[in-house]
């Protein structure tokens, strides 16, 4: 498929996907998420593919949702259209690990794709917010739930209903972002952790992503058990045999994925 709002680069198999809707500050739009989702459903049996990032300009990385595309909706038609809902549970559904590259301003419905992702990489100039509130809506891809989970109540209580913005420094403080780094250097950083991970057995970085996931889901006792039921299947595999024997070997293991 020929994507026109995004961008993708294959090599060393990481797959770059860069947000392309400059004039519009990559606000995303349906065309967007559908794109967005065809890739990342695709690159879910794409061997070629083994981790995934994400980001879009050094000034912006997604401005929000298209305001343009809502102005005009009534309460039936974002009802009956459900927007965004379809390709949010398409992106949820891959099992690929997701890196967001975050640089500028990651707002609205822009700061609810970079939550969508596994974990976030942001530059020092990075700017997140939620401020649907002061076009009187509120968040509806995650930003009052997923926000809520990663920085906690108070925070994700200020930010939708203050509108407020906040900064690199702050959201790693809070929780939001994995690391903060010169924003020159974000990509180096971005595609080092992809490469890290690209390394690694896909059986075991697909169970290690799954059962994080999980502890959102269940009691922390459920979460537990799945945890423990996962690491010991994981040595039915030919890789926990390569990796344990590379290690007393003293030597880089070669997984196969097996």
């Amino acid at each position: 498929m020929a994507y026109e709002t995004i961008i993708v680069e294959i090599e060393d198999h990481i797959a770059l996907v860069k947000l392309n809707r400059p004039d519009a500050m990559n606000a995303l739009n349906e065309q967007v998420f559908k794109e967005l989702a065809d890739f990342l459903t695709s690159a879910q049996t794409n061997d070629k593919v083994r981790c995934i990032v994400i980001t879009g300009t050094e000034k912006f990385f997604a401005a929000g949702a298209d305001i343009k595309m809502m102005s005009e909706l009534s309460f039936v038609d974002a009802f009956t259209g459900d927007i965004f809902s379809e390709e949010t549970a398409q992106i949820m559904r891959v099992r690929k690990p997701i890196i967001a590259a975050v640089a500028g301003y990651a707002l609205g419905g822009g700061c609810e794709l970079a939550m969508l992702c596994d974990f976030i990489i942001a530059g020092d100039n990075a700017k997140f917010g939620q401020p649907e509130v002061n076009l009187g809506i509120m968040a509806g891809i995650g930003g009052t739930q997923r926000l809520t989970q990663a920085v906690g109540k108070a925070k994700a209580m200020d930010m939708n209903l203050t509108g407020r913005f906040m900064d690199a420094e702050e959201a790693e403080r809070a929780g939001l972002v994995s690391r903060v780094v010169p924003c020159k250097k974000l990509m180096e950083e971005a595609m080092g952790a992809a490469a890290k991970i690209a390394e690694k057995s896909m059986i075991t970085v697909m169970a290690i992503k799954e059962s994080v996931n999980k502890s959102f889901e269940v009691s922390l006792s459920e979460g537990l058990m799945y945890e423990r039921r996962v690491f010991n299947s994981l040595f039915a595999t030919e890789d926990q045999k390569e990796g344990m024997a590379a290690f007393l070997e003293k030597r880089e293991p070669q997984f196969r994925d097996r």
